[in-house]
């Protein structure tokens, strides 16, 4: 397996799980007396956190030397850009989107949420330590 695509794997597991923890903590403030934390995603997502390896880690090598804010203010758009492309591009290919946030306060057609500006934050610059890790240990990973 190259190290491009060992990556893309570990970003769409990591993205599934920390999908899943998200959504079953978030049921917790539904259902405050319910702690198995049932959470949940969809097949789609994996191939979207997969993605990081072609969309966010280029992204992540031309800002490395900016400072964190800048980053961060580049890496939330770049979020919901891809957020709002991939719900989309699903939607046109199955009729169905694979998220629907229009009953929350501030989205933008229920695709990308505005209020998760401060999440994308620190997911973006959470990102840049995974990519960092990911990039010296794959060698060692694919026994090289």
């Amino acid at each position: 397996m190259s190290e491009p695509l060992l990556r893309f794997v570990v970003y769409g597991l990591l993205g599934w799980g920390a999908e899943v923890l998200w959504t079953a903590l978030a049921e917790t403030t539904v259902r405050p007396m319910d702690w198995r934390l049932r959470g949940f995603s969809n097949l789609w997502m994996f191939p979207i956190y997969g993605a990081c390896v072609f969309l966010f880690e280029p992204l992540h090598e031309v800002l490395r030397s900016r400072p964190w804010p800048l980053r961060a203010a580049v890496y939330v758009p770049a979020i919901w850009v891809a957020e709002y492309a991939s719900s989309w591009l699903i939607e046109k290919l199955v009729r169905r989107p694979p998220w629907d946030y229009s009953s929350a306060r501030w989205h933008l057609h229920g695709r990308i949420r505005w209020d998760y500006a401060p999440l994308w934050v620190l997911f973006g610059l959470l990102l840049e330590r995974v990519h960092d890790s990911l990039v010296a240990a794959g060698p060692a990973l694919l026994g090289r």
